[in-house]
């Protein structure tokens, strides 16, 4: 069972797309088999693009995605772009701010992007592609939560949350085991960090 630090982890490369993206994408990059490393890219292309629905009428949209896709991976990722690789300068460049939809988000500490991902690993026809990607999924759900909450959770919990998140469509196949992961406080909720402090002094004034 892996067991991240925070501080083991690899700095964003472009951090409009989040954490959840660059994990994607480093999956991927461990993929041996360049079918299924293609499929891959191609699903991530869908879900970056899917987080700025409002501007794919701009011509060269997709162009920018799959220059992003290659930024993220340090143009280590081995797939084929429907466009010309972008040039390694282009790391030293600073992408334009993505809009997010301003939608409801059903668990805030899950945030937008994890339902995005829900709502392509759904669309998704290859099984074993499907269920490698909504393990993935289930496990930043589990990140996410461990360090909102600042405590640890149980597998059944973020396994439920996927169901409803997915009206029951998608599930981890069965006796996976989700990673385990320490709470980092600096991206804790204020509130729930405010709740645990109230909680210390309460038993602190129960002792005396």
């Amino acid at each position: 069972m892996e067991l991240e630090y925070n501080s083991s982890r690899n700095k964003l490369v472009i951090s409009e797309y989040g954490r959840h993206i660059q994990k994607l994408v480093e999956h991927a990059m461990t993929l041996k088999d360049k079918v299924e490393r293609q499929k891959m890219a191609n699903g991530i292309i869908d879900i970056m693009g899917e987080l700025n629905p409002q501007l794919r009428d701009v011509a060269d949209f997709k162009h920018k995605l799959w220059d992003h896709l290659f930024v993220i991976s340090n143009f280590e990722l081995d797939v084929d772009s429907p466009y010309e690789k972008p040039i390694i300068e282009k790391l030293f460049e600073k992408p334009e701010p993505l809009a997010y939809p301003n939608s409801k988000i059903k668990y805030n500490h899950y945030g937008k992007v994890i339902e995005l991902m829900i709502d392509e690993a759904i669309k998704m026809e290859d099984q074993e592609l499907k269920s490698k990607l909504v393990i993935a999924i289930a496990n930043q759900m589990k990140k996410s939560y461990v360090n909102w909450n600042l405590d640890t959770v149980e597998d059944e919990i973020i396994l439920n949350q996927l169901t409803k998140l997915s009206k029951g469509k998608l599930s981890v196949p069965e006796g996976t085991e989700l990673s385990k992961f320490i709470p980092n406080p600096k991206q804790q909720n204020p509130h729930a960090r405010k709740k645990k402090k109230n909680n210390r002094n309460n038993r602190n004034q129960h002792r005396n």
